[in-house]
């Protein structure tokens, strides 16, 4: 059967090709509701699937949306791409993603290959941008979101969580249980020192310890994000002769090694050890036992950040803190700190 066009999808509706092409792409132009609908019965009619590779080579843009994230097989951020995806889809978009796996090199490749394609915007998790990213993303003078994390090395505008309040939160939360002092689980020597989460994190665990007139000198231990890694530090901290009464943990990844690692060891949580995280992941809630932990809003973070990388008037005029959108953290109480329910 010969492949249906834009020109009989017009003749039956009675129309231009140009309103068939506006009611396709939802504007530029506005179409009136009773011609729509008979564009619309005229496509079902028909079969008419229009040519997304002609109207990307016509607009120099695509219906995707790259999204750049460390890495999906952490939970965290395998989250995140899902709710970015969902509301990319709400907007008539899909999302391209591609995983950096924390190497900069990589994320460059990924900004060269998605701007490239003439993404219609970029979503960016960042672990550490550096100029080469940066440059890349200047050259294409491209809408840029930034995601989670804002690093220094770029001023686009940014969807991000209170971290640094909402890790005093937690750690509050433990020092308020007559807990002597409280140890953190932080990150890695590669973790920058400014603009990453994990930093905030830290920072926040600093300050509430602080307000309590409780010193942090040995008390902030190195770990990987990642639960397996975080797991074999665990083991060797739990297992020392200071084991600490309370850890606030830079992630829930991180706790959940913890947690493994304290029932390797026979150590009763939050019997003899008081555990908060930071994220909650879908899985907080079926650790053993269950997690307490800060959460946002990742629903609503991305689909902030979606609508923000499609708006036209993206690139606005203003201060860095203008350009950043920050979302409340709630700290989440459940039996691993220590509290009944």
């Amino acid at each position: 059967m010969p492949k249906v066009t834009r020109d009989d999808v017009a003749r039956l509706a009675g129309t231009s090709t140009a309103v068939v092409s506006y009611v396709n792409n939802n504007g530029p132009r506005p179409v009136a509701p009773a011609t729509r609908e008979r564009v619309l019965a005229a496509i079902k009619e028909l079969g008419y699937r229009p040519d997304r590779v002609a109207q990307a080579m016509a607009s120099r843009r695509t219906d995707l949306i790259g999204l750049i994230i460390p890495d999906a097989r952490q939970p965290f951020f395998g989250e995140m791409a899902h709710a970015v995806e969902q509301a990319a889809s709400e907007r008539g978009k899909m999302v391209l993603v591609g995983n950096t796996d924390y190497i900069g090199e990589r994320e460059v490749h990924y900004l060269r290959a998605f701007l490239g394609m003439r993404v219609s915007g970029l979503i960016l998790v960042s672990h550490a941008l550096n100029d080469s990213a940066a440059a890349e993303i200047d050259a294409w003078d491209a809408r840029v979101v930034l995601l989670h994390e804002r690093p220094e090395a770029i001023d686009d505008v940014a969807v991000v969580t209170d971290d640094l309040g909402g890790a005093q939160l937690a750690v509050r939360h433990l020092l308020e249980h007559g807990y002597e002092y409280v140890a953190c689980m932080g990150g890695t020597a590669q973790t920058p020192a400014v603009g990453d989460p994990v930093s905030d994190h830290v920072e926040g665990w600093r300050r509430a310890m602080a307000e309590a007139g409780l010193p942090t000198e040995g008390r902030l231990f190195e770990a990987p994000y990642n639960r397996y890694d975080a797991y074999r530090v665990a083991l060797e901290l739990l297992a020392g002769p200071h084991r600490p009464p309370a850890v606030f943990c830079s992630t829930d990844d991180q706790a959940i090694g913890l947690l493994r690692a304290a029932r390797e060891l026979r150590i009763d949580v939050p019997g003899q050890l008081a555990v908060a995280g930071f994220d909650d992941i879908k899985e907080a809630a079926l650790a053993d036992p269950p997690l307490t932990t800060v959460a946002s809003d990742r629903s609503a973070m991305a689909r902030a950040a979606v609508d923000l990388v499609l708006d036209d008037g993206l690139r606005v005029a203003g201060s860095r803190r203008e350009r950043l959108k920050t979302f409340p953290s709630r700290l989440v109480v459940r039996t691993s700190c220590g509290c009944l329910s």
